[in-house]
């Protein structure tokens, strides 16, 4: 039986959703072992007590290195030390890279971990990496984010000798900042599937099978792309219920409606890996709900079944990270 360590102080809605996601997901024959508050009711779960919590807004390091009693770095350490496959978290993402750092360090020859984000594009989930652990990045980080991406592809997604495409502002090479001139030479050498640029308008028709960018940038992108769902869902809702004949125009499109928010909803895939490190990490939206958070421990479990860590590790070179 898989066994991914929950970190169940980290929900802006408290405990006790993530309890419930847990038991939710144990339904699939996951082990999910709880690290928080001793108040915690785990409802026939195993909990390890931890003396503090993470908050959302304490700066990273200072917060791991201060509490390392915390349920964020006991549950991450629990991989560290064998005792969980995997470990999902919606606390702080920024002290959850640096306990993974800290605890799991980086598979050799990684430079940057990297947060990769299953996209529901129209033609396929697709993934977008980095989206926030590097604020700033240099051209071979972002080749080496392609690579992860493309193993990610392949283990995660089923997909055969991935597509990777750059993020950028214009399809034609000469197009973009420095940053990205300089990685689309990386990328066009390389020996990955590299299709050329592309732009954020087209990452949800599913531009490419990976799209490669800065974690600014991937931060960004990502949040736009789920405000704009949320919003355009929400005025969608608005409108049909303004008038009679908008109503009943919503009862007969109710189950296609319903089929695409299931497809656009975060919390499908309930949670993102972060890739380059000696144990497998997935962090969670801070609002993340039960069913996301079931998803989140599902998609840890099948990580760890493909051995996703273990293949990065294979695939990567091995020689020492120069920056």
């Amino acid at each position: 039986m898989i066994r991914i360590a929950v970190d169940a102080m980290g929900s802006d809605r408290g405990p006790d959703e993530i309890v419930a996601g847990a038991l939710e997901a144990r339904a699939d024959g996951i082990e999910p072992i709880l690290f928080g508050d001793p108040s915690i009711d785990p409802r026939g779960l195993e909990l390890h007590e931890t003396t503090s919590v993470i908050e959302m807004d304490e700066r990273p390091a200072e917060a791991v290195r201060a509490k390392p009693g915390s349920s964020l770095v006991q549950s991450v350490r629990a991989v560290a030390e064998g005792k969980a496959d995997a470990v999902v978290s919606a606390g702080n993402t920024g002290a959850m890279l640096a306990a993974g750092l800290l605890e799991l360090r980086r598979i050799p020859g990684v430079l940057r971990p990297a947060i990769a984000v299953p996209i529901p594009a129209r033609r396929g989930t697709s993934v977008l990496l980095d989206c926030g652990a590097n604020a700033d990045a240099r051209p071979e980080h972002l080749l080496q984010f392609a690579a992860m991406g493309s193993v990610f592809a392949e283990e995660i997604l089923d997909l055969q000798n991935p597509e990777v495409r750059l993020l950028s502002i214009g399809e034609e090479p000469e197009k973009g900042n420095q940053l990205t001139l300089e990685a689309h030479e990386l990328l066009a050498a390389s020996d990955l599937n590299f299709k050329g640029n592309t732009e954020g308008r087209d990452i949800l028709e599913g531009a490419s099978d990976v799209v490669v960018t800065d974690g600014f940038t991937g931060n960004v992108t990502l949040k736009l792309l789920e405000g704009t769902i949320l919003s355009l869902f929400g005025a969608l809702r608005t409108e049909i219920a303004a008038t009679a004949t908008g109503k009943l125009g919503g009862l007969l499109i109710r189950p296609a409606a319903r089929r695409l928010r299931h497809r656009l909803d975060p919390d499908t895939f309930g949670g993102a890996y972060l890739l380059g490190l000696r144990g497998l990490v997935v962090i969670a939206h801070g609002n993340s709900s039960r069913t996301a958070i079931a998803n989140a421990i599902r998609l840890a479990a099948r990580g760890v079944e493909h051995d996703v860590v273990g293949r990065l590790a294979a695939r990567l070179p091995s020689e020492a990270p120069t920056g």
